[in-house]
């Protein structure tokens, strides 16, 4: 397939993604009957506000996307990164249908956004980043978040483990992978300000109900803090 054609895919796969919520009405997370044990407010979960970020990633990814297909369309650095950066949005346009039927599916599909998504963000440019690293860096990094709620939620709701250790076991699997990979990648910012605000919203959810999880969170917060500031100063 062409660079050309690629460029335009990913543009479309964008709009897509962004358009998906409008097809699966009323989808607020997982609902809590939809596991043998059911988890009303898991700790491994965030603050419901902490949601409304994807209407930023849906825009950004969007005008980067455009931006491309108009600038970049045969630039071989945009192909490397459209590549598997369609294949996660393609997955993410049907990935809410598939959460309201099968949450060990929407697991298992969430995982797969994710490596495609990191793959995309280590081929992205390091020139227009603007539209590039940054709007991918933000989707990634939010994904790195969610793909660990999802499995902290199958563990606890199929009574692998309770739910307050779900929470300290995968909000830790979010930090290391999350520090992982801001400090390898040392660039990009916004995949670490996405982790940082998924667990700021696990402290919200938390601090009463599961200071463990809360002081765990807030602990990864901040140690994301320092190479989430040197990717910055690289901008």
């Amino acid at each position: 397939m062409s660079r050309s054609f690629i460029a335009l895919l990913t543009f479309l796969l964008a709009i897509g993604f962004a358009a998906s919520p409008l097809f699966v009405s009323g989808f607020n997370g997982f609902s809590p009957d939809q596991f043998p044990i059911p988890q009303d407010n898991p700790p491994v979960q965030p603050a419901g506000y902490a949601f409304s970020i994807w209407g930023l990633i849906y825009l950004w990814l969007i005008v980067g996307m455009a931006w491309g297909l108009w600038k970049r369309r045969e630039d071989y650095i945009w192909h490397d990164m459209r590549l598997p950066l369609s294949i996660s949005l393609f997955i993410g346009c049907f990935w809410l249908t598939v959460a309201v039927a099968s949450p060990v599916w929407a697991a298992i599909l969430i995982w797969a956004m994710l490596i495609s998504a990191l793959y995309a963000l280590f081929r992205s440019p390091r020139d227009d980043r603007g539209f590039a690293a940054l709007p991918v860096g933000l989707y990634a990094g939010w994904l790195s978040a969610a793909s660990c709620v999802a499995l902290g939620l199958l563990a606890a709701g199929y009574g692998w483990m309770s739910a307050n250790t779900a929470g300290l076991v995968f909000v830790g699997l979010a930090i290391v992978i999350a520090a992982g990979v801001q400090s390898t990648l040392r660039r990009a910012p916004t995949y670490g300000i996405a982790v940082i605000w998924a667990l700021v919203a696990v402290i919200v959810q938390n601090v009463n109900a599961s200071p463990t999880v809360a002081a765990l969170a807030a602990g990864g917060a901040i140690a994301l803090i320092l190479p989430t500031y040197r990717a910055w100063r690289r901008v």
